[in-house]
C-alpha cells in the first residue's frame, strides 16, 4: 500500500509542471492582431516594415502581419483594401501607406468604414497625406466630399518644410501614452503642417524645428533668414458614431528615427491604448506587456 502511494505521489509530482503550464496557457490572452499596411512613395518601406514589427513585438504581447506594396509611387493602392472584410480577424490597423494620388472614393470609403464600426488605428508619418483630392491645400470643411481621411485623423496636413531636426515636447504627459516617456529632439525629420486640427482632437506632443530658407527662398531673397514652425507631432481622436480610438504621430520619415527606442515605445504605447490595453496610469494591461 505504501509502495503504491509513493508511486502515485511520483507521478502526480511529474505531471504538477504540465498542469500549471495549462493553467498558465489558459490565463494567458492572445496576442494582438496588428495589422501594418506599407508602401507607396518617397520612404524605406521594406527597412522601416522590419523596424516597426520586431519593436512592437519585442514591447508588447502583439503579432504584427505586414501587408508591404514596394511600389514607390503616390498612387500605390493595397489588395488587401479591395475587400469589404479587409479588417476581419485583426484587432488594430498601423496605416503606413503613401498613397496621395489614390482618390477613388470606394476605395477609400472601405477603408474609412471600418475605423466606423470600431476598428482602432495608429496613423504613421505619411498616411497623413495620403487619399486626399479636391482643394486639399485649403482646410476642409466637415462633412466635404474630401475631408472623411482627415476627419478620421483628426488633424489635416498638406505639406513640409526641409529636413531638421525636430524637438518633441510632450504637453499632455499625464496621458496613457505620454505617461514616462521624456521630450526628445530626433535626428533631421520632416515636421508635417497642421492645416485644421479638427474639435475632438487632442494633441498630445508638440513639435518645433527651425527651418533654413529653400534654395527658392534664397533666390528671391538672398537675406531670407531661417524660421522657426510648430505643429502637433502626436494626437489622439475619436472618430465616428463609435467613437473608434485614432492615434496619430508625423515622425518617422528616416529609418534612423523608426527604429529608435524612443519613436518604438511611442507606437507601441499608442498599439495598446488604441486597443484598450492601457490602463490610466499608462500601465499595460495584465498580459499586454512584455
Amino acid at each position: 500500500m505504501k509502495t503504491r502511494m509513493m508511486a502515485l505521489f511520483a507521478i502526480g509530482l511529474l505531471l504538477l509542471p504540465t498542469v500549471v503550464r495549462g493553467q498558465s496557457e489558459q490565463s494567458a490572452p492572445a496576442p494582438l492582431k496588428v495589422l501594418l499596411v506599407a508602401g507607396g512613395c518617397c520612404h524605406d518601406y521594406a527597412t522601416q516594415t522590419q523596424l516597426l514589427k520586431e519593436g512592437i513585438e519585442q514591447r508588447i504581447h502583439a503579432e504584427v502581419t505586414v501587408v508591404f506594396n514596394p511600389s514607390k509611387g503616390t498612387d500605390t493602392r493595397f489588395e488587401i483594401y479591395e475587400s469589404d472584410d479587409w479588417a476581419e480577424g485583426y484587432d488594430v490597423v498601423l496605416h503606413d501607406e503613401c498613397s496621395a494620388n489614390v482618390t477613388e472614393r470606394p476605395y477609400v470609403d472601405r477603408i474609412l468604414a471600418a475605423h466606423r464600426a470600431g476598428l482602432p488605428a495608429v496613423n504613421l508619418h505619411c498616411a497623413m497625406h495620403s487619399y486626399r483630392w479636391g482643394d486639399f491645400r485649403q482646410p476642409v470643411e466637415s462633412g466635404a466630399e474630401n475631408a472623411g481621411w482627415y476627419e478620421m485623423i483628426g488633424v489635416q496636413s498638406t505639406a513640409h518644410g526641409p529636413q531638421s531636426p525636430i524637438e518633441v515636447d510632450f504637453v499632455d504627459p499625464d496621458h496613457p501614452v505620454t505617461k514616462g516617456l521624456s521630450d526628445w529632439t530626433t535626428i533631421n525629420e520632416e515636421l508635417y503642417n497642421n492645416v485644421r486640427v479638427f474639435s475632438g482632437t487632442q494633441v498630445l506632443a508638440s513639435g518645433t524645428q527651425t527651418q533654413k530658407p529653400r534654395p527658392r527662398d534664397l533666390k528671391q531673397n538672398p537675406d531670407a533668414q531661417p524660421t522657426t514652425a510648430k505643429a502637433a507631432v502626436v494626437w489622439t481622436n475619436q472618430y465616428g458614431p463609435e467613437k473608434t480610438r485614432i492615434i496619430s504621430t508625423t515622425l518617422g520619415h528616416n529609418n534612423e528615427t523608426v527604429g529608435d527606442d524612443r519613436y518604438l515605445d511611442l507606437v507601441s504605447r499608442a498599439v495598446l491604448w488604441a486597443t484598450g490595453k492601457l490602463d490610466p496610469e499608462g500601465e499595460p494591461q495584465s498580459g499586454y506587456g512584455k
